[in-house]
């Protein structure tokens, strides 16, 4: 097994679509480390980020890089190959030292008979009292028939990672939460129990928890339902760590954790009492943050932006499509491209930035634009060149995004 890299008992997700926010998303947790709370940032791109937008991983690194290097950042940072298989992995391999390895797709898929058996036997123990879910040998295979496949696939991609890295360290995180059905926690401890026997060095476990994770805005879903399966996991968590030799450091990843703003509080608990630790992935948030900028400059800045609200409504099937199991939006709640052509800076902030006290805000909107970056991305130069030139009005709402409605609910008061 190759020495993996440790990761912080917190640590926070940041998407940069686009390569020009990383100083302002470090400044959040530098803010949140002059208070005593060390949150390490992991930048991420996915790969298919990195295609719409037409950028390479190396750029990631670049300015995750040149980020801590201006702020004298003294703690550790991480970038990482998001969502990658086997046909992905390869293009990161030198820029990342965070792996995602998606197997998500390879949920149902058979495993063979005789690998199941062996797994049943070699965990007989499940069923026993001593687990902390209890529970039959014909229920373990059952589980074991629905996900042992995609554990060895996540084995396959991970030795190659190894194999590639040449004796490199680095973060190994197990992602299945881009699937239909949620994993509960008596299958999370299947799962755990075959990574284990994988021999792999996971660090982060990303579930599908209950509930709708939208893009961009609040959780929907039985508060109380996800504050018990979130509490049943880490305990999962614990027992695995104890009886398979886990990594200490293993904790939870919430994907698309951005502006899940009511299950904060419920996850700050756990995490107090558990003693551990969390991963929030807040990914596209950021890219909703240059658009409020450009918005709030007024100008040409406004007009851009409004500019991209009409390319996106236009071709809003097109867009939502590939997002369709993450994003719910209500078409006929979108306001025309003429209406908004007519907005005020305030009545574009109002409606995009996520408060759910401002009677203006409209989270079809934002949805739609969360998804909608492909439009600035069409622009090429144009829109990276007016990043730079409001750039200040630009970092300074990323970097309040970041700190004051991530950060500081949910890592500060822990």
């Amino acid at each position: 097994m190759v020495p993996s890299l440790t990761l912080g008992r917190l640590s926070l997700g940041v998407g940069d679509r686009f390569a020009h926010q990383a100083k302002a998303q470090l400044q959040a947790c530098a803010m949140a480390a002059a208070r005593g709370v060390t949150v390490i940032p992991v930048w991420n791109k996915s790969n298919r980020e990195h295609g719409i937008v037409g950028s390479e991983p190396a750029s990631v690194r670049a300015a995750a890089d040149a980020a801590a290097r201006d702020l004298a950042w003294t703690h550790a940072w991480h970038v990482d190959a998001d969502h990658i298989n086997l046909t992905t992995v390869d293009r990161y391999i030198d820029s990342s030292d965070f792996y995602t390895l998606d197997v998500a797709s390879a949920i149902g898929q058979p495993a063979a008979a005789a690998d199941i058996a062996a797994f049943v036997d070699r965990h007989a123990e499940l069923s026993g009292s001593g687990s902390p879910y209890a529970t039959t040998r014909e229920s373990i295979a059952q589980i074991a028939a629905k996900y042992l496949f995609a554990v060895e696939e996540a084995g396959r991609i991970y030795r190659h990672v190894a194999q590639r890295r040449g004796g490199k360290g680095f973060i190994t995180e197990v992602s299945m939460d881009e699937t239909d059905a949620p994993q509960t926690p008596p299958q999370l401890l299947v799962i755990l129990s075959a990574i284990a026997d994988e021999r792999i060095p996971i660090q982060t476990i990303a579930p599908k928890f209950t509930g709708r994770f939208n893009k961009g805005v609040d959780y929907v879903g039985d508060l109380a339902q996800f504050e018990k399966e979130f509490n049943d996991d880490l305990e999962v968590i614990a027992y695995a760590i104890r009886e398979y030799g886990l990594p200490s450091s293993l904790k939870l990843s919430v994907h698309s954790g951005s502006d899940k703003f009511s299950i904060y509080a419920p996850i700050r608990r756990a995490l107090r009492r558990h003693d551990a630790g969390v991963h929030l992935k807040t990914a596209g948030t950021t890219w909703l943050e240059e658009l409020i900028g450009l918005a709030e400059a007024g100008g040409a800045g406004l007009d851009l932006a409004k500019e991209i609200y009409g390319n996106a409504f236009g071709h809003r099937e097109a867009l939502c499509e590939p997002y369709a199991a993450v994003i719910h939006i209500d078409y006929g709640a979108l306001p025309s491209p003429g209406e908004v052509a007519g907005w005020t800076p305030q009545q574009y902030t109002s409606a995009l930035r996520h408060d759910q006290s401002n009677p203006g805000f409209n989270p079809n909107l934002r949805q739609l634009l969360h998804v909608g970056y492909k439009e600035a991305a069409k622009m090429g130069e144009r829109y990276l060149n007016m990043l730079q030139r409001y750039e200040e009005q630009i970092s300074r709402n990323v970097t309040e995004n970041l700190f004051e409605r991530h950060i500081r609910p949910l890592f500060l008061e822990i």
